[in-house]
């Protein structure tokens, strides 16, 4: 059967990630956090812009002024419009030899919340962290293996987030004005071995998104927790989706290559490239970091 996906750029990233539409350019944004590096992604013209990073960028996110948040393995840094990194907002809260930052997405109220993964995958040594636009970074989550899968319901109510490890969705409640989380739920578990929920995002009908890494699909999952559907991709890593395009009517999907046999990649060509299909119900824009540039005395000087 045909994948519903079609692959927009074929580019053979090693681990693309966090792809973030931004409605103001209607350009997609995506890191590959192997070959480190932030790309933007034309979908008219089909050409991308990579601009190198200094070491491995799990995440990013859009600001309101202008640019760019990003959390590399040393800290979280404001980088400029060209992603030239600029000042330090907050260093590394973990050990940079066994942990390093993953998914990262702004909640709709503009706090920036990252992720961290346990390298070695052998212990729950990982946390979920909330940068607030004081630039203060925040432990929200602790005892996670690999942090993925955050995205929030049209009405900030509810926060959802993956382990990755443990082939579990959590739900929390959320409290858009505080930041607060409370009375943790299991949304969705699956036990299948190509199971395993990594990215995720929210449509306008408040249900959840979730690429399946190495299962070579994303699903689709009901605000109650129900399995609605689920769509194939040429590709056995997808790693997260995001709606974009003019009417947020269009799936992006980013995926990888690495650690993948021979075979697969010969079957599966396209595999770390970025993959779209439309639909019918939207997504919703991606709020963007409040925060404000800092007086940091650390400072990038090239990357």
């Amino acid at each position: 059967m045909r994948s519903p996906f079609d692959c927009v750029l074929d580019i053979k990233a090693s681990l693309g990630e966090c792809p973030v539409w931004s409605v103001d350019e209607q350009l997609l944004y995506w890191v590959d956090i192997n070959a480190p590096s932030l790309n933007r992604f034309d979908p008219l013209t089909g050409q991308n812009t990579a601009w190198a990073m200094p070491e491995a960028i799990g995440c990013f996110a859009l600001r309101a002024d202008g640019g760019f948040v990003a959390a590399l393995r040393d800290g979280v840094w404001f980088a400029d419009r060209d992603g030239k990194l600029g000042r330090e907002i907050a260093g590394a809260p973990y050990d940079p030899a066994h942990h390093r930052f993953n998914d990262g997405r702004t909640d709709p109220q503009g706090r920036f919340w990252v992720g961290t993964m346990n390298e070695n995958r052998d212990a729950a040594t990982a946390r979920l962290y909330r940068l607030d636009p004081d630039r203060a970074l925040i432990p929200m989550i602790s005892g996670i293996t690999i942090s993925n899968g955050l995205a929030w319901s049209p009405d900030s109510r509810t926060m959802y987030h993956a382990d990755t490890a443990t082939r579990t969705i959590s739900a929390w409640e959320f409290d858009p004005a505080t930041g607060d989380i409370s009375n943790e739920r299991v949304f969705a578990r699956f036990v299948g071995e190509s199971d395993r929920p990594d990215g995720g995002a929210v449509d306008r009908e408040g249900c959840y998104w979730s690429a399946f890494y190495r299962g070579g699909r994303v699903v689709r999952i009901s605000p109650r927790g129900e399995l609605l559907a689920e769509f194939s991709l040429p590709a056995m890593c997808p790693t997260m989706c995001a709606f974009g395009g003019p009417d947020l009517k269009t799936v992006y999907v980013t995926t990888a290559r690495q650690r993948r046999e021979a075979d697969e990649l010969a079957r599966l060509p396209q595999s770390g490239g970025i993959f779209a299909m439309r639909v019918d119900v939207p997504g919703m824009a991606e709020p963007k970091f409040g925060g404000q540039r800092c007086n940091s005395t650390r400072l990038r000087t090239s990357a």
